[in-house]
């Protein structure tokens, strides 16, 4: 069990500072379903769009009052640029629930390796912008804090609302209280 545990995606317990500038980890999420997206805010067209079909996802499975809530997680893979009041003006474009989370660059690099994202800052224009290079999935948690799937972008919001619809009808707890 303990090698499983070593080679597991997502197994790390991240320590980051939300878009309200309190401190959260993935404890705090224990005992709910998780979506978990890693972007960043000056991304021009793809994190919104999966921030979008994230939000989406989240507003179809709310819809069915039968499910427990999804919480949206987006994490910054640009700390340098994406601090609290940054995460604070982006995530409000999206879900209502959709927490942001920034830290240092390391608490950042982290939260990512424990989720195997690759993230690479391109080269610097003359105004200093750049873009970052990462890893475009939106990722499943379950209620124990285990990575359950992925989605890819070739997934849309209905795909994705009935594969999780299909985990939560089958979840089955791991872990005794």
């Amino acid at each position: 069990m303990e090698q499983l545990r070593k080679v597991a995606v997502g197994q790390g317990d991240f320590s980051l500072l939300d878009h309200e500038g309190r401190r959260r980890s993935k404890r705090d999420f224990l005992g709910g379903w998780t979506l978990l997206y890693f972007g960043f805010t000056h991304c021009p067209d793809i994190c919104p769009d999966e921030l979008d079909k994230m939000s989406s996802v989240v507003r179809i499975l709310d819809e069915d009052a039968g499910l427990p809530r999804v919480q949206p997680l987006f994490i910054t893979v640009d700390p340098e640029r994406d601090d609290v009041a940054a995460m604070r003006r982006y995530v409000r474009d999206f879900h209502p629930r959709l927490i942001g989370l920034t830290g240092t660059t390391e608490e950042v690099k982290q939260a990512g390796r424990d989720y195997r994202v690759y993230a690479s800052a391109g080269p610097k224009d003359e105004d200093g912008d750049y873009i970052v290079d990462h890893t475009i999935l939106i990722y499943l948690v379950n209620p124990d804090g285990l990575f359950l799937d992925y989605y890819n972008r070739m997934k849309d919001d209905k795909q994705i609302a009935q594969s999780i619809r299909n985990h939560m009808k089958n979840y089955v707890k791991l872990f005794p209280d």
